[in-house]
C-alpha cells in the first residue's frame, strides 16, 4: 500500500493537491495542523497537513439496486408520454441515493456534545480531531450512549498527551537555568519564585543560588529583581554583553549550586534582537538549560507561533504562567501535545514563593471546565 502526506493553507487546498499527485483513488486517514511556508522558520502559516494512503480500489462500484432502478427509469422513458413517470422515477432513485450515502450519515449526539466542550476550552482543530479519532477506535457502540463514560475516557486520553519535564539532577554544577519568552509573561517573577523555593529549601535541601539579569532596558525591571533578591538574601548581579555575562558566571560557577537567568521579553516577530539575545546567552555555555514561558491566557495560535520563532534557542521546556487567570487550559495541553514539547513549572498568581508548583498533569486538567464534575 502506498501512503503520502500532503500539506495545504487549508484542507481542501491539501486535498486536491494531494488529488492533483496521486489521482482521485487518495483516501484520507489524517489531518492535523502544522506551520508551512516561510525562510529558515520565519514567516510561516499555519495550515494543515493531511496523510492518508492510494487506494486500488475501482472508484465506482455498481450497486445492483441502483443499476435495477435505473433499468426502471430507461423502460419509462420509452413512451413518449412518459415524462410524468420519468420524474416519479427519478425522485425515487434520488431518494435512495441519499439513504444510502455515508457522508448524509448523522454524527452521534455524543461526539458533537464532546466536540463543543473541547472547543468551549480552546483546543485547537487538529487536538479536537485527535480525540474525536480515539473515540471513533476504542469506544464501542453501545457505549457511545454513556455520555458520562465517554467524558472519563477523554479526560485520560488529554492527560495521556500531556509530558512532564524530568526533574533530574543537573549534568554540571552549577545548574544554570534560563528563562527566555515574550514580554508580559511573568519572567522576572518567575525566575524570583524559582530563586526563592531552591534558596529556601522548599522543594528539597537549600541551595546556593545566583540570579544574573540581561534585562536592563525595561523600566523598573533591574530593581524589581534587585528588590526579590534583597527579601530572599540572593545575590543579583546585572550583565550587559556576552563578555560580563561570561565573567558573571565564571566567578559564580566556584561555589555556587544554582544560577537563574532573567532575559529580556522579546517580541517574536523581532528577529534580530532574537538573534543578538541568543548571542549574548551563548556566553552561558552548552549545558545550560533553556525554558520557554507562555502565559496561559495567550491563544492557541500565538502560542504556536510563541514556540516556533523562540525554536533557536532549543528550549528544554515550557513553564506556564498565569494559570489562576482561566479555567480553560485547552489552549497550552494543545500546543504542548501537537509541538511534543512536556511542562516544567506552573505559577498560579504573583505571590513569591508561594504560586509556583512543579507541574503536573493534574494541575492542568484541573484547569478545563465540564470535566471535573464527572461521577
Amino acid at each position: 500500500m502506498n501512503y503520502f502526506s500532503e500539506q495545504g493553507l487549508t484542507y481542501t487546498e491539501a486535498v486536491e493537491k494531494a488529488k492533483a499527485k496521486y489521482g482521485e483513488n487518495i483516501k484520507v486517514l489524517s489531518h492535523k495542523l502544522v506551520m508551512i511556508g516561510g525562510f529558515l522558520g520565519i514567516f510561516q502559516k499555519e495550515g494543515i497537513q493531511i496523510d492518508g494512503y492510494i487506494s486500488h480500489e475501482p472508484l465506482h462500484k455498481k450497486n445492483p439496486k441502483l443499476e435495477e432502478e435505473k433499468e426502471k427509469l430507461l423502460q419509462a422513458a420509452k413512451g413518449s408520454n412518459a415524462i410524468n413517470e420519468v420524474l416519479k422515477t427519478v425522485n425515487e432513485i434520488k431518494s435512495k441515493l441519499e439513504e444510502v450515502s455515508p457522508q448524509n450519515e448523522p454524527q452521534h449526539e455524543s461526539l458533537g456534545k464532546i466536540e463543543k466542550i473541547l472547543q468551549r476550552n480552546d483546543f485547537s482543530f487538529s487536538y479536537i480531531s485527535y480525540i474525536t479519532e480515539q473515540i471513533k477506535k476504542n469506544i464501542a457502540l453501545d457505549n457511545l450512549n454513556n455520555f458520562n463514560f465517554i467524558l472519563k475516557k477523554v479526560r485520560e486520553w488529554i492527560r495521556e498527551t500531556i509530558t512532564i519535564y524530568p526533574d533530574k539532577p543537573p549534568l554540571t554544577i552549577p545548574k544554570i537555568f534560563i528563562l527566555v519568552g515574550p514580554t508580559g509573561v511573568g519572567k522576572t517573577t518567575t525566575i524570583a519564585k524559582l530563586a526563592a523555593i531552591n534558596a529556601l529549601g522548599m522543594q528539597e535541601k537549600p541551595l546556593s543560588v545566583r540570579i544574573i539579569t540581561i534585562d536592563n532596558y525595561r523600566i523598573g525591571a533591574k530593581e524589581q529583581i534587585d528588590k526579590y533578591g534583597e527579601i530572599m538574601s540572593v545575590p543579583v548581579v546585572s550583565a550587559e554583553n556576552y563578555d560580563q555575562l561570561r565573567k558573571n558566571i565564571a566567578l559564580f560557577s566556584r561555589d555556587v549550586d544554582l544560577i537563574l537567568i532573567d532575559t529580556i521579553g522579546k517580541s517574536p516577530h523581532d528577529y534580530k534582537k532574537l538573534a543578538e539575545m541568543r548571542e549574548i546567552l551563548s556566553a552561558c555555555g552548552t549545558t545550560a538549560e533553556f525554558h520557554l514561558a507562555i502565559s496561559a491566557i495567550t491563544k492557541v495560535s500565538d502560542i504556536f507561533e510563541i514556540m516556533q520563532q523562540f525554536e533557536p534557542f532549543k528550549y528544554s521546556s515550557i513553564v506556564v504562567t498565569k494559570l489562576d487567570e482561566t479555567c480553560r487550559a485547552g489552549n497550552i495541553i494543545s500546543a504542548l501535545y501537537d509541538t511534543r514539547k512536556p511542562v516544567s513549572y506552573i505559577t498560579t498568581g504573583q505571590n513569591v514563593p508561594h504560586d509556583i508548583k512543579y507541574a503536573t498533569e493534574e494541575l492542568l486538567l484541573e484547569h478545563l471546565s465540564e470535566f471535573n464534575t464527572i461521577n
